[in-house]
């Protein structure tokens, strides 16, 4: 049997790569591994749970304010003893994470054949995001499976110099996990009650603006930008603001001080997948720098505002449904209340759409690995 190990570290990834697992599964002389690394501890095992799978091997490499050049190292170094000792047929990894880049090192140094989940995604700047458009840049070059969630993403690749690897076209497998989970909570009446106790009991007389922020190139300024964003919005008595906040204390720390004692604001601890997905589906306006995000919010009809000033996700600013709004706290206001005052405008940008796939991204990068080992 031909051996895939998966390797992943943070909760995107698990939410993205679980369904190839899955996928994987199914195909016949096919047998398959995934390690994790454990970058998001707490947030990787909700996922895992919502799946209803466990990693078969935890490098928990993960320590208090670890330094990017420190996980990095560690993670090649773990990584590559253990492809000495696995020596699968195959390494895959997904996106623009540390972990991916990492683990794509460790298995070009093995000389192990490396697949690249959600390959060709281009902002065209190294800053921004950072350092997540250098790691993805770097996959992209070593791998040998390139399996693109769009054309646009293919022809990012087609045209890069140093390219090794065969271009697949597949959609995106974010799509394929959310529209499994959203289908799951639609058909379940216990399922999709309530939200869990770790998030606040939700007005239903207000609009609920959902955000999440995180990256890095925001840090400093750029948050306090944000919340300043944020509390102006506050000020309106028809919202209610609900902010998952990220652990990392750069995050969390300038996001509580700022915020923590305005009453429509909620600031959470990360909520489970299911939880997020609950929200996104109730939420008016989802305000976000995250990238997958911006993948979810347009196949639930949603209206999704980046607070960034680039994206590496083009498609779906063409849908009409995204829209690139930056960190200023004057456009975050006003973009937000021209959705919540404007009905036409609202509705215009709050039709579902497809840009990422229909769901199948999994299964088609499964059957491709299969027909490659058979052939």
């Amino acid at each position: 049997m031909q051996h895939v190990l998966l390797a992943f570290g943070t909760r995107p990834e698990a939410i993205k790569m679980l369904p190839v697992v899955r996928a994987l599964r199914k195909c016949g002389g096919v047998r398959v591994s995934v390690a994790i690394t454990g970058q998001h501890r707490q947030m990787l095992d909700q996922v895992f749970e919502v799946f209803g799978e466990k990693p078969d091997i935890d490098l928990n490499l993960m320590t208090h304010n670890q330094k990017l050049s420190d996980i990095t190292g560690l993670i090649i170094s773990q990584m590559t003893d253990l492809l000495d000792k696995l020596r699968p047929d195959l390494v895959l990894v997904h996106g623009d994470t540390t972990t991916a880049m990492a683990t794509a090192i460790a298995a070009f140094y093995s000389r192990i054949p490396i697949g690249h989940v959600e390959a060709g995604l281009r902002s065209y700047d190294l800053s921004h995001p950072w350092p997540e458009e250098f790691n993805r840049v770097a996959i992209d070059s070593l791998a040998d499976y390139l399996f693109a969630p769009t054309l646009g993403a293919a022809e990012n690749l087609d045209r890069e110099y140093n390219r090794r690897g065969r271009i697949y076209v597949t959609g995106n497998t974010g799509i394929d996990a959310l529209l499994h989970v959203a289908q799951q909570i639609d058909a379940s009446t216990a399922m999709g009650a309530n939200l869990s106790e770790t998030v606040i009991e939700l007005d239903s007389e207000r609009s609920l603006i959902l955000v999440t922020g995180h990256r890095r190139e925001s840090f400093g300024a750029g948050f306090e930008d944000i919340c300043k964003g944020l509390r102006k919005l506050a000020e309106r008595d028809d919202v209610q603001i609900v902010y998952p906040v990220h652990l990392n204390p750069a995050v969390r720390d300038v996001v509580r001080a700022r915020l923590g004692s305005i009453s429509n604001i909620h600031l959470t601890d990360p909520v489970s997948y299911l939880d997020m997905v609950k929200l996104m589906k109730r939420a008016k306006v989802i305000l976000t720098d995250s990238g997958g995000i911006q993948e979810e919010g347009p196949a639930l009809g949603r209206p999704v505002l980046v607070m960034r000033n680039t994206t590496e996700r083009p498609e779906a600013i063409a849908t009409g449904t995204v829209r690139l709004i930056g960190t200023d706290p004057d456009r975050i206001y006003n973009e937000v209340s021209a959705l919540l005052d404007d009905e036409v405008c609202y509705n215009e940008r709050a039709k579902p759409v497809f840009p990422y796939g229909d769901g199948t991204a999994s299964i088609q990068i499964a059957n491709i690995i299969a027909e490659s080992f058979a052939s």
